[in-house]
């Protein structure tokens, strides 16, 4: 059985910039001593086309021995101040999704992800413009 990363992020997972937050993560159907590390982060990343871009806004690494508890599945909060940039967006090309992410590192070498996806501002979603004599498929093929 997989170990089980739980993420709770409070509210409707839509954040003003500038807003502060409080948010938890636990894991779990882990044994204590199989734990070699767990990071805990909050980023943004870019979807689509082109290069993707990715930058981190709060990272946090746990290794057993070297935090205050010993026990490192427990429940944890984490808080920070969301920036005022960049603000999610779901374009034609491109989008850009903030999330919190959870990853566990264990002693056999395995690693598990979990992220959390949430918006950050309100910008509308995007829609493709269809010119004259063009159908959306042709739209997909460019992207």
């Amino acid at each position: 059985m997989d170990p089980l990363i739980s993420i709770s992020l409070p509210g409707r997972r839509s954040y003003r910039p500038g807003q502060e937050i409080v948010w938890h993560y636990q894991i779990d159907a882990v044994a204590p001593d199989a734990v070699a590390a767990i990071e805990a982060s909050v980023l943004w990343y870019t979807i689509g086309k082109g290069e993707s871009d990715l930058s981190v806004v709060v990272f946090e690494r746990r290794v057993p021995g070297q935090t205050e508890v010993s026990d490192l599945r427990e429940m944890r909060s984490m808080r920070l101040r969301l920036p005022l940039t960049p603000l999610s967006y779901d374009g034609v090309l491109l989008k850009i999704r903030w999330c919190a992410r959870v990853r566990l590192f264990l002693k056999s070498g395995r690693e598990f992800l979990e992220e959390q996806v949430f918006r950050l501002g309100n910008v509308r979603t995007a829609r493709a413009v269809v010119g004259p004599g063009q159908d959306l498929t042709s739209l997909a093929d460019t992207a």
